[in-house]
């Protein structure tokens, strides 16, 4: 598929490419995008660039290899020049809320295209609100939370809803995701962003940031968030029809800011208002445990530890010293053995109850951060060869629209939907 022309003299930028992550990106965009592709990555150790290169040389000598950039992300106008090189972004410098700032103001400044993996959903409502009329008037369109962090939630949330619609003709109203499924270990970043966010943002913050639709550019006037009792709100279990045991997921906080910013973009965007899943619409996502007691020694487990890092400081510099460091993780024996899977069920919204739902399954065999980096590498070929009909703004994983989940698929995260029968 022929790609945009642009002028730029990158198509792609890999901003920290000698990272945990940035390796797994480099690494999909050697073995799977277009040859000819116009491409850099970028870091600050020019040694590291050059063992990343050798690698993706060994990986695919048929392909060009990318070009070299040294990255100092202090220094506001290296930095500017360098953005301005290339037409889509991906950065994997984290953690965010202490690095990401002026790589996305940069992008929004140049009219740059942007992709990140962040988890740090406080971070991407500051950015929004600082920076997304700046990327309304350049052009950028701007893509947050583009890893295991939220993108299944979302597109696994708009083809059930898109489903829904084509055979019912009808609108969505109760969704509920379920990681049925995971079997993986944080790497570095991932750590060191849980463990620090809290000490880039107050208490005050990140509650304005978690509030019912608060990433939404529109308010949700019906019952904005589900229901519950307060036994399961204790206790963190509960059945879910089709879906099973569930509990606690600590992924829902980060994936719900997401999936209810595309319920308000899918509203307001032209080219996207067939998509909207209407007003009645309401998400929830839980973890499948594997017995009743299990669910509620995760839940409280979460509840507790989450209170612990939030209120002692010190209990969150000790853990540092424990954990993998930025740029470690997982070694590759055991990357074989990950594995993600997600379920869900979407209920329309009908004048009669139907007794229908649309069901999904979603599932990816392999190293959870090189899933991560699919996602953006994907994303990113998405956003140069396909006609996305998007101004300006920052904008979900969703809105990247079919020609996204058709290339996932094919890279091997896959997804079906169906109808359950009554």
């Amino acid at each position: 598929m022929p790609r945009k022309q642009h002028g730029r003299q990158y198509d792609l930028l890999v901003l920290g490419a000698t990272g945990y992550t940035g390796k797994f990106v480099a690494e999909h965009v050697t073995t799977h995008l277009p040859t000819d592709l116009k491409w850099a990555i970028a870091g600050r150790s020019e040694s590291k660039l050059q063992a990343v290169m050798d690698e993706c040389h060994k990986l695919n000598a048929d392909r060009a290899p990318p070009k070299l950039e040294l990255a100092n992300i202090d220094d506001e106008a290296e930095l500017n020049a360098l953005i301005s090189k290339a037409f889509v972004v991906i950065t994997t410098v984290g953690p965010y809320c202490k690095y990401g700032d002026k790589v996305f103001k940069a992008c929004a400044d140049a009219g740059t295209h942007y992709l990140d993996c962040t988890g740090e959903f406080p971070w991407v409502a500051r950015m929004i609100n600082k920076y997304e009329k700046t990327a309304q008037k350049s052009g950028a369109i701007m893509f947050p939370q583009s890893g295991l962090e939220s993108v299944p939630a979302d597109i696994c949330t708009w083809a059930m809803a898109r489903f829904l619609r084509s055979k019912l003709d009808a609108s969505t109203s109760d969704v509920v995701l379920s990681i049925h499924k995971l079997n993986a270990a944080p790497s570095g970043g991932t750590l060191a962003s849980a463990l620090g966010i809290f000490d880039h943002f107050s208490l005050q913050e990140m509650r304005e940031s978690s509030k019912p639709y608060a990433s939404s550019p529109v308010p949700h006037h019906e019952k904005p968030r589900p229901s519950t009792s307060i036994l399961q709100a204790f206790l963190g279990v509960r059945n879910v029809p089709n879906l099973g045991l569930q509990t606690t997921s600590i992924s829902s906080t980060i994936d719900i800011p997401i999936v209810e910013r595309t319920w308000g973009l899918l509203s307001q965007i032209p080219s996207r208002r067939d998509q909207f899943y209407g007003p009645k619409f309401n998400w929830a996502s839980y973890y499948k445990p594997r017995n009743w007691l299990h669910g509620i020694l995760l839940h409280w487990g979460l509840a507790l530890g989450s209170l612990i890092i939030a209120t002692l400081p010190p209990v969150r510099a000790l853990l540092k010293k424990f954990v993998y460091k930025p740029g470690e993780g997982t070694g590759k024996d055991a990357l074989a053995k990950e594995e993600v899977e997600i379920r869900g069920v979407a209920t329309p919204d009908t004048a009669t109850p139907s007794g229908k739902q649309a069901y999904c399954r979603a599932w990816f065999h392999g190293s959870i951060y090189y899933l991560t980096a699919v996602f953006m590498a994907q994303g990113a070929l998405t956003i140069l060869e396909d006609d996305l009909e998007l101004d300006g703004g920052v904008y979900t994983p969703a809105c990247l629209g079919q020609g996204y989940v058709d290339r996932l698929h094919n890279a091997g995260f896959k997804m079906e939907v169906k109808m359950l029968p009554n």
